[in-house]
């Protein structure tokens, strides 16, 4: 046993994302009567109050960099906010009380309540490009996989990395016009795709994870999401680059006024640095990653995922709820 290995049994920290989950699980379970509802607001705010609550009885001292937006347009999460009890470690944190409000409402697949937490200053704050060109995938992308290179290729080059032929490989992609050539190209390439019509966290893990159907994510998506993502993949060994993608001019001069690079290629280290990173989930709607909220008589069922890149360890939770203490007006 190395000394490092033993320091984990003999000197072991907190796992702070086992307090986390409680946040997660509790802004799942307070969109649930929203699902399907057409309402994503509605499920949003409900989500976001569940949230903001429990974050602040988990002892640390969190600054939300990823968060609901800015402090005028949001006043619940949002960037810059200090959240936690003020005691324990600093951290950067990312939060998306609901990763997919449209699928939410809409009752569709892959809706997520998220959170991801690094050590202070180490999370790459993006906020001020909304979007961000990514592509992710599992360990067999290291050294094999560039976003700087036609999407075909990287498909070639990353089928003979894991023993498959291209027409074996599925490739999720956000289903958006800006994506219709990348989309067509992956289909040339020989790969298929599977189209995500919102909910690319869910997408980037799948492709890291060994058991997923999922073998690579990319596209144009969400800058927040994007460094949410990178959290999980540090703890999942995958690989994952992003390019920022500014919508117009005067989002390229805010970036590069924020310190922000448009032009660079930002690796995994680059979007969280070290390795003390932790991402919880729970399952909104039903999805590949995770099952969604369910109801089942006294008891409302939640599953989440908690991963620790400084362990690489990967936990599932499935937790039973009393609904009375849940889905009730003054639950909270």
């Amino acid at each position: 046993m190395s000394t490092d290995t033993a320091s984990l049994f003999l000197h072991p920290d907190r796992n702070i994302a086992l307090e986390l989950v409680r946040a997660t699980e509790a802004a799942a379970i307070r969109s649930y009567p929203w699902i399907g509802k057409g309402d994503k607001l509605g499920a949003d705010g409900a989500a976001v109050d569940a949230m903001r609550a429990f974050l602040g009885t988990v002892d640390f001292e969190g600054v939300v960099v990823i968060g609901e937006g800015e402090k005028d347009a949001a006043p619940m999460l949002f960037n810059g906010e200090r959240v936690g009890t003020g005691r324990g470690p600093a951290c950067d944190i990312a939060v998306d009380p609901i990763d997919g409000t449209s699928l939410t409402a809409a009752g569709r697949h892959n809706a997520l309540s998220v959170i991801a937490v690094s050590d202070r200053g180490t999370m790459l704050d993006a906020s001020s490009v909304f979007y961000m060109d990514k592509i992710v995938t599992d360990a067999s992308g290291i050294g094999v996989v560039d976003i700087r290179k036609p999407i075909g290729e990287n498909l070639r080059a990353l089928a003979a990395a894991k023993g498959k032929d291209v027409s074996e490989l599925r490739v999720a992609v956000l289903n958006r016009d800006r994506h219709e050539r990348l989309i067509a190209d992956i289909r040339e390439a020989g790969a298929g795709t599977r189209l995500m019509s919102d909910g690319d966290v869910a997408g980037g893990i799948n492709a890291a994870r060994y058991e997923s159907r999922i073998d690579m994510c990319v596209g144009i998506g969400g800058s927040p999401e994007g460094i949410t993502t990178a959290c999980a993949i540090k703890a999942l060994g995958g690989f994952m680059q992003g390019v920022l993608a500014p919508k117009d001019d005067a989002e390229r001069a805010r970036g590069e006024a924020a310190g922000l690079d448009c032009e660079r290629v930002y690796e995994l280290d680059d979007l969280v640095r070290g390795d003390n990173t932790f991402f919880v989930a729970t399952g909104v709607t039903d999805g590949e990653l995770l099952d969604g909220v369910r109801k089942k008589g006294p008891i409302v069922r939640t599953e989440s995922i908690v991963l620790r890149g400084k362990s690489g360890t990967i936990r599932r939770i499935v937790a039973d709820h009393l609904v009375e203490k849940w889905l009730v007006d003054d639950a909270l």
